[in-house]
């Protein structure tokens, strides 16, 4: 069978987003909306979770994506010496059944995946929850100064093992001197892509492949920066969900 096109992908989760995820009751008991195999299975979002989710700050008081809009994805993973773990993670409905597709087939080729647990045991903090290599998805925020919601703030967004696979940019300043931005901090060592090093995410490995097949974008094929723990659904359609969340 031949490869869905990047641009037919595109279209299909296009009018998806119009169309809007299958609703989940508000008071959810705990059964899961899909099951794969032993290890891998997609939740609605429970009281016991969301709760978790307020108290941890990933679903801030000024969150509008609704709750019935995500989904708890549980999957087995990797680590580099092959130990096996139970992770979490939570994405938008939309691109839920993709991920636990691409972390099943990250497992069955034993592609390292050293932490994959949510956000909120960092209390939402980015640059801790990186330094500890943590692979997340859901964390709700608005892009700074405008009302757009974030990738990562709607779900659509996906970091896989964030201290090897940093974020860099070089941010010009007014008074004509440059700002070097790496997050996280202790990621530095490893911007050097010709390095050899576990962890790394390189284009047309495994992990790149299988999220570029579902639609996404690579933050390490980026020219004004890099960001190379990242995967992201297109703007064309985060941009729709963010205003319809903005309409409501």
């Amino acid at each position: 069978m031949k490869k869905t096109s990047k641009l037919f992908l595109c279209m299909v989760l296009s009018v998806l987003a119009f169309a809007g995820c299958a609703k989940t009751e508000k008071n959810v008991v705990a059964h899961p909306l899909k099951s794969a195999r032993e290890g891998f299975a997609i939740w609605p979002i429970t009281d016991e979770l969301f709760a978790r989710m307020k108290q941890g700050n990933t679903f801030k008081e000024n969150c509008i994506v609704p709750r019935e809009d995500l989904r708890y994805i549980q999957a087995l993973h990797k680590d580099k010496y092959g130990n096996v773990h139970l992770g979490e993670m939570v994405v938008h409905c939309l691109i839920a059944e993709d991920v636990l597709e691409i972390l099943e087939k990250l497992y069955d080729a034993d592609y390292p995946i050293e932490r994959m647990v949510l956000p909120d045991n960092y209390m939402a903090d980015d640059e801790i929850m990186m330094r500890d290599n943590n692979s997340s998805s859901f964390n709700f925020r608005f892009i700074s100064h405008i009302t757009t919601i974030s990738k990562h703030g709607l779900g659509m967004a996906v970091d896989i093992n964030t201290l090897y696979n940093p974020y860099h940019k070089i941010v010009k300043n007014d008074d004509g001197t440059q700002t070097e931005v790496i997050e996280p901090e202790t990621g530095k060592p490893y911007l050097d892509r010709t390095k050899p090093f576990d962890y790394k995410i390189e284009k047309d490995d495994l992990c790149y492949k299988l999220f570029i097949e579902k639609g996404f974008e690579w933050g390490g094929e980026w020219s004004d920066r890099k960001d190379y723990q990242h995967f992201e659904l297109p703007t064309s359609i985060t941009r729709e969900w963010s205003e319809k969340y903005q309409k409501k």
